[in-house]
């Protein structure tokens, strides 16, 4: 276009395209440019590294606390396995041995159809970390049903020193029995002063033990007034035990009743207060130890018979089996039943035994011989009370 003067105007618009061009060619390069930082980015280590978490910030020590706690509380060994099995640092932080040391006996409550080479292991750190009821459990699995009577009896005697009451018990058992020994292996004074003390601790079955030892003048000189007032502690606390756990029990009023049976040497005339007898209250009968449920599934598997000749104790939630021939003592008035202990008799009396005994007047061992003396180290003796006090020549 031309101007009056005839000079040509600039082509605008020529211009202003170009210029767009060449802006839109920088805006395109700078967009590849902005594209490659941007995939460049997405390369580079800083982004594609792994950001710790708020788990990864915490320190071990808070860690372990809270492991310690859990194991402390755990209901079942699934419990903590659930935990352990979450990650690496958890599992290993698991087996820190304050955390074993803290872990409950429900933790520790492996099944005999589960018992493997890392179970025996997983119990074995736990009492080396110092875990009184894992030396209790391993030392009565390795005595009774590993047969390692050394290794089981230490175990049980490192758990005791610790004033651990179920270990002073059960060493005060395998006292009176002579277990892992012959006859003459029997320590009754060993095994009076050993209840003492797990009596002394407020073990139940101990209480009821040493009131029949100072009643029968048994390993220790007769006391019939102590040993009296022993066996009312012990069956007071039984009482208490379960009305702690069951208040229920309290209304239904069945724990008071008190039937003698006809057959007893020496019946009881009325009636009387069950927390007086030898046997305590009709109240249900306490939860066994995880050790004993061990002994007696073990056992089960193996068709209920310890070995040749050997027998398992009657009381269902006991579990022990003889360490040798006739170890174990009878009821001399029936002589289908026998016990490692009194306190086993007391608890299977009123559970069961006390409605099925029967008197015989002579009772054929399995051997087939006769074995109907009641004065025997085998035998038991009806005492007054509508209870049965075992005794031995």
């Amino acid at each position: 276009m031309r101007t009056r003067r005839g000079v040509c105007y600039p082509k605008v618009n020529m211009c202003i395209e170009n210029r767009l061009v060449v802006k839109r060619r920088r805006d395109i390069s700078g967009i590849g440019e902005h594209m490659g930082r941007r995939k460049r980015s997405k390369l580079s280590p800083e982004f594609t590294a792994h950001k710790p978490d708020l788990f990864d910030c915490l320190p071990d020590d808070l860690l372990i606390s809270i492991l310690c706690k859990l194991s402390s509380s755990a209901a079942s060994p699934a419990d903590f396995v659930n935990v352990l099995i979450t990650c690496k640092r958890l599992n290993g932080l698991g087996y820190n041995s304050l955390v074993l040391s803290k872990a409950s006996p429900k933790m520790l409550a492996v099944k005999a159809q589960n018992w493997s080479e890392s179970a025996h292991r997983f119990l074995k750190q736990c009492a080396d970390a110092g875990n009184v009821e894992a030396c209790y459990t391993l030392g009565m699995i390795r005595f009774y049903c590993l047969q390692n009577r050394g290794s089981g009896a230490s175990l049980m005697a490192k758990a005791a020193i610790s004033s651990h009451a179920p270990s002073l018990y059960s060493l005060a058992v395998i006292q009176f029995n002579g277990s892992g020994g012959s006859k003459n292996d029997k320590d009754l004074r060993a095994g009076v002063a050993l209840c003492a003390r797990a009596a002394f601790l407020g073990h139940i079955d101990a209480l009821r033990e040493l009131g029949h030892c100072l009643q029968d003048g048994y390993g220790v000189k007769q006391n019939i007034a102590e040993g009296r007032r022993f066996l009312v502690q012990a069956n007071a606390r039984e009482l208490a035990a379960v009305l702690s756990t069951t208040p229920s029990a309290l209304t239904s009023g069945g724990w008071l009743t008190w039937n003698p049976l006809p057959h007893h040497r020496h019946p009881v005339a009325g009636t009387g207060c069950p927390l007086l007898s030898d046997f305590g209250c009709n109240v249900p009968a306490p939860e066994s130890h995880p050790a004993n449920l061990f002994l007696t599934e073990w056992f089960s598997s193996e068709g209920g018979v310890p070995g040749s000749g050997l027998r398992l104790c009657s009381h269902v939630g006991c579990g022990r089996p003889e360490t040798r021939r006739h170890e174990f003592r009878r009821c001399s008035v029936c002589g289908t039943v026998n016990y490692c202990s009194r306190a086993c008799q007391a608890l299977d009396w009123k559970m069961r035994h006390k409605a099925e005994c029967t008197p015989v007047e002579r009772w054929i061992d399995e051997d087939g011989e006769n074995d109907g003396n009641v004065n025997g180290e085998n035998g038991f003796g009806n005492g007054d009370d509508d209870d049965q006090i075992m005794m031995e020549s």
